[in-house]
């Protein structure tokens, strides 16, 4: 018997790839989707192509749509400075909201899946340790699976869509465990906000820290490569 198919959203981060081991770990056959959608660094395309490999996807699909073009996030217009100073206020959307995101991931991922008769959608959204984005919460996930089976022909004809997301409930130290178990490799992971051309993380923004305190409360060594402090000069090569 052939094995379900899956299509797993993967960003080059530290969930997707958790959740990209997850489905895998369960038996399907995962077909990658990623996005560049005018984020501010490419880096993260190059570590999910990593990722895609190193955990065996039956295909690893990249799409281009520019979200740049409506701005509104500091994810995708660089005149806006990306947070360093710590969560902010908590009933407040943080800046690296990207409007719609998920909505515009989760419909392509929709598409794909109908046309590879897949019927399970795979996404890395988290309710615990998150940055209060609207698109990560249970009711949208919920809306959003309502939708997908009255939204397409598959789904009149009988199939049942599932929109899957194993890490909702997780800690991010519960992630990286899981994670860890499964055999991620995490050091080709870019969660970075504002990572440099070489992938290394600025170790400031919030999916930096939500990074370093999950390895430390998960008590294992952190493999993220950070960029030397602003103003620092390199060091030489020892002889």
């Amino acid at each position: 018997m052939k094995p379900n198919r899956a299509v797993v959203l993967l960003s080059g981060g530290l969930d997707s790839a958790t959740c990209l081991a997850m489905a895998r770990a369960e038996g399907y056959a995962a077909h990658a989707l990623s996005f560049s959608y005018g984020q501010r660094h490419a880096v993260e395309l190059t570590a999910a192509a990593a990722l895609a490999e190193s955990l065996g996807v039956e295909e690893h699909r990249i799409l281009h749509i520019d979200l740049g073009l409506f701005g509104g996030s500091a994810l995708t217009d660089s005149r806006l400075a990306i947070p360093e100073d710590g969560p902010g206020d908590p009933e407040q959307i943080p800046i690296t909201y990207v409007p719609a995101r998920n909505s515009i991931f989760l419909s392509f991922a929709l598409a794909y899946a109908e046309v590879i008769d897949a019927q399970d959608i795979f996404i890395g959204v988290n309710a615990v340790d998150y940055s209060g984005y609207p698109d990560c919460r249970p009711a949208f996930i919920q809306a959003f699976q309502n939708m997908a089976n009255l939204a397409t022909r598959a789904g009149l004809e009988g199939a049942r869509y599932r929109v899957r997301t194993p890490l909702l409930n997780l800690s991010k130290a519960e992630i990286i465990q899981q994670g860890t178990r499964l055999g991620v490799d995490y050091r080709l992971s870019v969660s970075c906000y504002q990572a440099d051309a070489q992938g290394r993380a600025c170790g400031r923004c919030d999916s930096c820290r939500f990074r370093a305190q999950g390895f430390a409360e998960a008590k294992l060594a952190d493999p993220t490569r950070y960029a030397p402090p602003k103003g620092t000069k390199p060091t030489a090569n020892p002889p």
